[in-house]
């Protein structure tokens, strides 16, 4: 690796490139009632929308995730990043719906040549006993940039309309690409002391053998179903019981509950899970799933909770669904054989959106109210948490096989 490049700065550049990825996200969740308004559409069609744009990613991800362990990967993240931008840029231009979904499909593809990528990067820079709070920080993007997203829609759309807010994060993503593409290409394997070889078929289909991975990627598909959808309903729900003020207002406020639960949830969940490590094998599994059986019943609290006092069950919610999002991440990259992580990310991703958030907000849109929706799909909560508590049985027993592959097949 060259020593000019540390690891911090590649962490921070990734993670700068998080933040842009979820505030692009999240921009069109903060102005649904006003592109329904302009473009004519019904809540059921605007379900449609993030369905399009995860259809594309899943669907291309494994692609680029096989692409990724064969290839410079900081070149196809400069790619990612500049395509979706751009692709961005072109949803503010949409004049009917059908140009809209159009719109989302190109940013799904841009971030289908990114998010298989990113975390193997890490994973190849930062040691086994630190990975779950590096992609905790990594993971912080989500919240924040998700919360950005929330404020950035509702004031940009009130002042200059909805279209603005998707042109204002063109210019930065597309200078976020070139720096991408200035940056060196870690050895892979570098932080497992793995020699760098040609992956086999074998390491593929260890994937699918490794109960570590498999229920992990299950319990993340359940918790993301859950999430994506509150997320995606969440402004226009909270809008739509007229006791929590304007949309610019709902918009500011969840916006910045989500940042800074989200935040502390993301940073706390990994910190724990590396702290727990030495103590109990299974602590990425157990602290995921503690937070996810914890925020279930917070969460159905809040929807009988009349505002303000519902913010505080909102903020202690969103804490509790991002308590995971560091751990099991880790767990992704520490069951898996370097030279097939890429793969192993692409792969969990394609899961966890086919079955999870790219059909979550459609269903919430056939109820006939969103609080029907919002305690059907909470069910999923559970699911996650039972799915989590039982991996943790396994994960130090496939962590412990991976790590024997990798130095047999290096020796």
């Amino acid at each position: 690796m060259d020593r000019r490049i540390s690891p911090r700065s590649a962490l921070i550049l990734l993670l700068v490139i998080n933040l842009f990825n979820y505030v692009d996200r999240q921009v069109l969740s903060a102005v649904v009632p006003l592109i329904k308004s302009d473009l004519h559409a019904t809540d059921r069609q605007m379900g449609w929308t993030p369905t399009a744009f995860l259809l594309s990613y899943m669907i291309l991800s494994p692609v680029f995730g096989i692409l990724g362990d064969r290839m410079s990967r900081w070149i196809l993240v400069a790619i990612g990043v500049g395509l979706w931008s751009l692709a961005s840029g072109a949803t503010g231009l949409a004049a009917t719906f059908g140009a809209l979904i159009l719109t989302r499909c190109c940013v799904g593809v841009g971030e289908a040549a990114y998010g298989p990528i990113a975390p193997t990067l890490l994973s190849d820079l930062y040691a086994v006993n630190r990975r779950g709070q590096v992609l905790s920080w990594f993971y912080m993007a989500i919240p924040v940039g998700s919360a950005l997203g929330y404020v950035l829609g509702g004031v940009m759309a009130t002042h200059w309309g909805w279209r603005s807010a998707f042109y204002a994060v063109v210019a930065p993503g597309l200078l976020l690409a070139v720096i991408s593409m200035l940056m060196p290409e870690p050895p892979r394997g570098a932080a497992d002391r793995v020699t760098n070889r040609r992956a086999k078929l074998d390491d593929y289909l260890l994937l699918f053998k490794t109960p570590s991975f498999v229920l992990d990627t299950l319990g993340m598909t359940a918790m993301t179903f859950a999430t994506a959808g509150i997320a995606f309903w969440m402004p226009t729900y909270i809008d739509g019981l007229k006791t929590a003020g304007d949309l610019e207002k709902i918009n500011l406020y969840f916006g910045g509950i989500a940042a800074a639960s989200g935040f502390l949830g993301t940073l706390a969940g990994g910190w724990a899970g590396d702290k727990l490590r030495g103590r109990l094998p299974g602590s990425y599994f157990l602290v995921s799933a503690a937070g996810m059986a914890v925020g279930f019943p917070i969460f159905l609290v809040m929807l009988y909770t009349p505002f303000p006092l519902a913010w505080v069950l909102i903020f202690l919610t969103c804490f509790c669904l991002f308590f995971n999002t560091g751990p099991t991440s880790a767990i992704l990259a520490n069951v898996t054989h370097p030279q097939v992580r890429a793969t192993a990310f692409a792969v969990n991703i394609f899961i966890v959106h086919l079955l999870g958030d790219a059909i979550s907000p459609e269903i919430i849109g056939r109820f006939n109210n969103l609080r029907s929706g919002f305690i059907f799909v909470s069910g999923m909560m559970l699911l996650g948490a039972f799915l989590w508590f039982w991996g943790a049985r396994f994960l130090a027993r496939d962590v412990a096989a991976i790590e024997n592959l990798a130095e047999t097949r290096s020796a």
